[in-house]
């Protein structure tokens, strides 16, 4: 159980997260601001309390392993692994930008604590298939986490993992669904409806829990729940979130998948998250 001292150390660092991801992507005028901020406490409580890792250390060889599947959501895994120590802060200005070690999606072959090069949606699920059956065959002890987007489990490849997944019943992987709801066009009730997304994934094979994506100490009591259960059968933690939260006129509209912050808007969200 997270301390009332803990909760409150990581309230604060998700509002400066939530603020320094705003005023980044306001400066570079690119970036995916509304899957960034619906993942702000989940990353936060893995990347703290969850994973083991060591930033000096990198590629220890008993580390967990944590795969971006919505690599779009590269702005506040940077922001995070920055904090932690994995690479200077400076280098957060450079998001984006030619030659830069943080491109829009993470590359793994450039910048530290990056386990997978993402961005084509399911690309991130298989491969953490293959590195947890992996980790089972060599008794290596690791967990392999992923976080998925809504948009991303309507691919094919998805579900193809899915399977593999529970066929080899690997209890050291965990996917977080961050269920906001939205995706780059729109509702995805109105895009593709992924109906009962539970009884889906219960149907490959997986334990299937579910969280409020916002609520600290509820999603450090589910991560721990479902790293340690062993039954098995991997476990998706299905994460009620909200798409751009902490930013009122970017809560749940798709325009804030991907759109540019004006100046006007820039002013607005800085206030509002300053405000709280």
């Amino acid at each position: 159980m997270l301390s009332a001292e803990k909760i409150a150390r990581y309230e604060g660092k998700c509002g400066q997260f939530r603020i320094g991801l705003i005023k980044l992507l306001h400066k570079i005028q690119t970036g995916h601001p509304g899957g960034s901020l619906s993942a702000v406490e989940i990353l936060t409580i893995l990347y703290n309390e969850i994973l083991r890792l060591d930033p000096r250390n990198p590629e220890k060889p008993d580390r967990d392993i944590f795969i971006l599947g919505k690599g779009h959501g590269a702005p506040i895994l940077y922001i995070i692994l920055a904090d932690l120590g994995f690479f200077p802060g400076e280098e957060l200005a450079s998001l984006r930008q030619l030659g830069s070690r943080l491109q829009g999606h993470p590359c793994a072959n450039k910048l530290p604590g990056i386990e997978l090069s993402t961005g084509p949606l399911g690309l991130g699920i298989s491969a953490a298939v293959g590195r947890a059956l992996a980790g089972k065959l060599d008794k290596t002890g690791e967990n392999v986490f992923i976080l998925l987007g809504d948009g991303e489990i309507q691919e094919g490849i998805v579900w193809e993992a899915a399977m593999a997944a529970g066929k080899y019943r690997l209890d050291n992987l965990v996917a977080i669904l961050d269920h906001n709801g939205v995706q780059l066009d729109g509702k995805v009730d109105d895009i593709m409806p992924l109906g009962d997304v539970k009884a889906k994934w219960t149907a490959f094979g997986w334990n299937c829990l579910e969280m409020d994506g916002h609520n600290l100490a509820e999603i450090h009591e589910r991560m721990l729940q479902a790293r340690d259960l062993k039954n098995g059968g991997p476990v998706i933690v299905i994460a009620k979130t909200v798409k751009g939260k902490g930013v009122s006129f970017m809560e749940g509209n798709h325009a804030w998948h991907g759109k540019p912050i004006g100046d006007a808007e820039f002013s607005a969200a800085l206030e509002e998250l300053e405000a709280k």
